[in-house]
């Protein structure tokens, strides 16, 4: 068997974890492995070294291999900008929009490219591991699939069906899921995966002795709890949305995080949420802003219509008392192109806007987007490396000057940069960090991130059926 493919009950159930873990226990073995996720619905997304734009998630999962991620490893990813559309890429590079009226007529037309970018995947490597996307089982989803039971079938290969037991309901919606499949599909389906478990095995005896009698399916393991440090592709890692003053540690630096509704690659802050010295949180009410010693305008995948937002909600008044008060503001990518005088837009998001005049530049947003990969040497606040990534239309006045930051306030209290992934080094954002009077422990993020991974490698070896994991186990050892 060299492929296997892990799709969920639902949304949000562990399948981009449990790959990524699979992934890293079959690297460690000396297997050369490799992710796919055939479509993808996030916009949380990581460049490629060849300038393509895939799932954050096949990038974490690459990592796990101990390999370069690729534009065959998520050929096709759905970025929503607003409730009825969303931006395609394919392969790396957008091509145009998908309407919600017309989702699964236009998606099947892209199966063909799904196959051969698995195909690709599975001449060049020994095994390939495979994420589905949501749930096989939504009735509304099943005609045109190309991302669960669609591509299971039409590439044939194994499933195993995991449920997130935290979710409550975990016997019911494995059964149910597997009730709604059709015949070809539940034999298909060769084990399932209890994900998320705390407390004593011997307190799901009887239920897991049921589910295996009722869905004549072998239980492939019952997975523990972890607190993992891993980025998130669809929900703030580690930070929780204030809801007051009382959850704010005020000896620490506080960070606020305006979260806007089309808010993407919010992992640029889980560095950052790592230290401690530092509190992070999200945000969606001005009145939720205070105290903060730092708010952040994170990117986003639809400026205009998230600055418009912010606007109408009054965040913009809160961030000019902030400032009144010396405090400090970041924003990151669309939440620099926020922070200038205007946003002049070419066909690309539908409507020119003025911003928040909080930096002096503006933005053009052209059709053609820039995708890069970053690894350099920072001048400001200290030469040491940086590394990330750039993924956005809008071209602004920047100052090569100041980089890895585009520019800055007259006063130094505002400052932007086009760099995610910019505080993952631990020399730069110690000095960062130190520039504001913070203490920081300079651990690189891979430091923290191989951690978690190795030890759900771990978890996933000791919990694992031998017998189910054996067949990858097979693959050519290097």
């Amino acid at each position: 068997m060299k492929t296997l493919m892990i799709q969920g009950t639902a949304s949000g159930v562990g399948k981009s974890v449990l790959v990524a873990g699979l992934c890293r226990l079959l690297a460690r073995k000396g297997i050369k492995v490799a992710p796919f996720k055939p479509q993808n619905m996030s916009n949380n997304a990581a460049v490629t070294a060849d300038g393509g734009e895939i799932g954050r998630a096949q990038a974490l999962q690459a990592m796990a291999c101990g390999i370069k991620p690729t534009v065959d490893m998520n050929p096709v990813l759905i970025k929503p900008e607003a409730d009825h559309q969303a931006q395609l890429i394919v392969r790396g590079k957008a091509t145009g929009r998908l309407q919600a009226k017309r989702f699964r007529q236009d998606r099947i037309i892209l199966l063909d490219t799904v196959l051969e970018s698995f195909e690709l995947l599975k001449n060049e490597y020994d095994v390939v591991i495979i994420e589905g996307a949501g749930s096989p089982a939504e009735p509304n989803l099943r005609e045109g699939d190309i991302a669960n039971m669609g591509f299971a079938e039409a590439a044939d290969v194994p499933v195993w069906l995991v449920g997130d037991i935290n979710r409550g309901g975990v016997f019911a919606s494995l059964k149910g899921s597997l009730d709604i499949l059709s015949s070809s599909e539940r034999t298909r389906v060769q084990a399932l995966l209890i994900n998320g478990f705390r407390g004593s095995h011997e307190l799901l005896a009887d239920a897991l002795t049921w589910l295996e009698d009722e869905t004549q399916k072998p239980l492939a393991g019952v997975i523990p709890w972890l607190p993992l440090e891993l980025p998130e592709e669809d929900s703030p890692f580690r930070h929780q949305n204030g809801h007051g003053h009382n959850l704010v540690n005020t000896e620490k630096f506080n960070i606020a995080i305006i979260a806007y509704p089309r808010m993407s690659n919010h992992d640029d802050i889980d560095p950052l949420a790592a230290e401690e010295a530092v509190d992070v949180r999200f945000v969606r009410s001005p009145q939720d802003i205070q105290p903060a010693d730092m708010i952040v305008l994170p990117g986003s995948k639809h400026v205009s219509s998230d600055l418009m937002w912010l606007k109408e909600q009054g965040f913009e008044q809160v961030l000019e008392k902030h400032l009144r008060y010396s405090g400090q503001i970041l924003g990151i990518c669309g939440g620099l192109q926020m922070l200038g005088n205007a946003i002049h837009d070419d066909g690309v998001e539908g409507c020119s806007i003025r911003g928040l005049g909080l930096l002096n530049i503006s933005t053009t947003m052209g059709k053609e987007k820039v995708l890069r990969q970053v690894d350099e040497q920072a001048i400001f606040p200290k030469k040491t490396r940086v590394t990330g990534y750039e993924i956005h239309h809008g071209i602004s006045d920047i100052n090569e000057d100041l980089f890895p930051f585009a520019t800055y306030s007259a006063d130094q209290q505002v400052w932007g940069t086009y760099i995610h992934g910019l505080f993952e080094q631990g020399e730069f954002r110690s000095a960062w960090l130190s520039s504001m009077g913070v203490a920081s422990d300079s651990i690189t993020q891979n430091e923290r991130t191989m951690a978690s991974l190795d030890a759900l490698a771990d978890a996933l070896e000791e919990e694992l059926a031998p017998e189910l994991l054996a067949p990858l186990l097979q693959g050519k050892v290097r």
